[in-house]
């Protein structure tokens, strides 16, 4: 027998989104167990399903604002195992930040583009939903690219930045190493060297190097 099928909740307020995205992830092989139009029905149906993980829209009713991304982040504080996933119209850094908060176990921020990458999309859900981490490279990218006084990702190097922007999607050594088309090794090079520049001690799991590393972005 196969490993059963991830359960999922979607919330989003626009039907024919929210019925294709029922169609493509049961087409995948998820379980969709419920759907939901507003942020309240979405934390009701969560709490009430419990499923492996939730899609979400950052602007949701009742408000239309960032009704989507609080009940997220909610979901985050009040049910532990819930893997989130929030789906953004446009690239928002601060909501990436105030989703992952101290923790970044279970969590995904993506612009609603990538779901038309269909392997790319699932990936990251099953990611997400084994405790992992999945950020959109347009966001990470941000993250890492800004220039401030003293900060100490300005002392990495390009093919550093490279790595870290990698390592922030949630890719292991491995998945980097395919990416950049170079060996483990280098790799395991390249993050010994981004962990010592910026004060940061290596963790023996993929989401909590990226946790480490949003950490000290935030407080550059």
């Amino acid at each position: 027998m196969g490993s059963p099928a991830l359960r999922v909740v979607i919330g989003e307020d626009q039907a024919l989104l929210r019925e294709g995205l029922a169609r493509l992830l049961e087409g995948e092989g998820f379980e969709v167990v419920a759907q939901a139009a507003d942020a309240p029905d979405l934390l009701r149906k969560a709490k009430a399903h419990r499923p492996d993980v939730v899609i979400v829209d950052v602007q949701m009713p009742p408000d239309r604002t960032d009704d989507g991304l609080r009940a997220a982040v909610q979901l985050r504080e009040d049910e532990n195992g819930i893997g989130v996933l929030v789906l953004s119209q446009h690239l928002e850094e601060r909501y990436a930040l105030e989703l992952v908060g101290d923790r970044a176990e279970g969590v995904g921020y993506l612009l609603k583009d990538r779901v038309s990458d269909i392997a790319a999309f699932t990936d990251a859900l099953r990611r997400v939903a084994a405790g992992g981490s999945a950020l959109d490279p347009e966001v990470v990218a941000r993250m890492v690219g800004r220039r401030r006084a003293e900060n100490p990702v300005d002392d990495l190097t390009p093919r550093e930045r490279e790595v870290l922007e990698l390592m922030a999607q949630g890719k292991s050594n491995q998945g980097i190493a395919a990416t950049l088309v170079v060996t483990t090794a280098a790799v395991e090079k390249h993050v010994t060297s981004i962990f010592n520049k910026l004060d940061l001690a290596s963790e023996p799991t993929e989401h909590r190097r990226v946790l480490a590393v949003l950490a000290k972005l935030r407080a550059s």
